[in-house]
């Protein structure tokens, strides 16, 4: 199975650690929105990462190519499948999805992506008043939602803690400043991240980026 896309997309990312975590083995092709690639144009009739194939199934964005995996292997299922478990699941991948990744993609585009890889400016006007208006109340409303358990549903890993944590590690690219007003949070993204399933990519990007910024 093929994944193509780039691991510092977080949606990337995202079904990097859930077949991980589901132990389902997926090549990663490095693939970049204007790749001409045949075979990932096929998959992806958009140019959006993460695309997918499975021998001839092909799939472009990452909640179906997820369903797709955890359908796999039923047995070891991280969509909880209990009503209102799986209800919650989702609602926190679609908060990663749409409000997290949304607001944290203006900073990572405007202060990283543009001026390291597109050797041009990005808007820190946009980037600056995502981080001071938009990112607290998100951050605020995670703290206080929190269970004691460590997980976000069912009192184990889920979907849900792997959407959420992954737009994580490019807040830590970005050096944002939240942790110290948020312990439960910060307690809470130290432990999933310190999952192997995210530090192999995470320790992979920053070497990446250190390397681009020394370049």
């Amino acid at each position: 199975m093929i994944l193509y896309g780039s691991s510092l997309s977080p949606f990337v990312r995202k079904v990097l650690v859930f077949a991980a975590e589901k132990g389902i083995a997926l090549e990663l092709k490095p693939t970049g929105l204007n790749a001409q690639d045949p075979e990932f144009l096929e998959a992806s009739p958009f140019r959006k990462i993460p695309a997918f194939r499975d021998g001839d199934f092909t799939l472009a964005d990452s909640s179906a190519i997820i369903t797709y995996l955890d359908a796999l292997n039923p047995d070891t299922n991280l969509i909880p499948t209990e009503a209102k478990a799986h209800a919650k699941a989702i609602w926190f991948e679609e908060f990663a999805d749409t409000l997290l990744m949304s607001c944290g993609g203006k900073m990572f585009f405007n202060r990283i992506v543009s001026p390291l890889f597109l050797k041009r400016p990005g808007n820190a006007a946009m980037a600056d008043e995502a981080e001071a208006t938009e990112f607290p109340p998100l951050l605020d409303y995670l703290e206080g939602v929190i269970p004691e358990s460590g997980f976000l549903v069912e009192d184990r890993l889920t979907l849900a803690d792997i959407a959420v944590a992954a737009p994580f590690v490019n807040f830590a690219h970005l050096a944002l400043d939240w942790r110290s007003a948020r312990p439960k949070l910060a307690a809470y993204i130290d432990a999933i991240l310190a999952r192997p399933s995210f530090t192999q990519w995470a320790e992979r990007e920053t070497a990446f980026l250190e390397k681009a910024r020394a370049a």
